[in-house]
């Protein structure tokens, strides 16, 4: 097996490079670490989003438009599906406690985005209006200025091998 520590970084594509510096470090408060003039003529930064993991952009001047319900979320949570190999979200680890002043700082900021915290079970829809034992999750959901959908989570439990119970479908099946 591999001697995998973690994530590294995940690498996504922004629409004005400055535009995400100023979204990422003045309102996530997620400090720039690494520049990148790239031969092409683009550029690649970094930010650190804590943990010893990074969030990095290209951008390029010629790079295709953005593709809402293809490439990214259209509109969360009623069009929620992308297409194969693109990236659903973006979710940063918070502690529970830190989500309603999440909200809070997303509203004063002018920031998409959910207006309650999400609490995440197991039920048919998946989410449930009030905490309770079943909640494993605990999410904030918003979206940067490149379309991105961003999100806060909090796990409420530590997960045991009952929580595995579903057989990976295929398209065969």
């Amino acid at each position: 097996m591999f001697a995998i520590k973690g994530i590294n970084h995940i690498a996504l594509v922004c629409r004005d490079m400055r535009e995400t510096v100023d979204f990422y470090t003045k309102i996530l408060g997620m400090p720039l670490v690494k520049t990148v003039e790239l031969p092409d003529g683009g550029q690649h930064f970094f930010f650190d989003c804590g943990g010893g993991a990074s969030v990095a952009f290209f951008w390029w001047k010629d790079g295709p438009p953005a593709a809402p319900g293809i490439a990214s979320v259209k509109s969360f949570p009623y069009e929620a599906k992308t297409a194969v190999g693109s990236m659903n979200h973006l979710a940063f680890d918070m502690e529970e406690a830190d989500l309603e002043a999440a909200l809070s700082k997303l509203e004063k900021a002018g920031v998409p985005h959910t207006h309650a915290v999400v609490n995440h079970d197991d039920s048919k829809m998946g989410v449930a209006r009030e905490m309770h034992d079943g909640v494993f999750v605990r999410s904030v959901y918003f979206t940067d200025p490149n379309g991105i959908m961003l999100e806060f989570a909090a796990f409420t439990k530590s997960f045991t091998p009952e929580d595995v119970r579903h057989a990976p479908a295929t398209v065969d099946a």
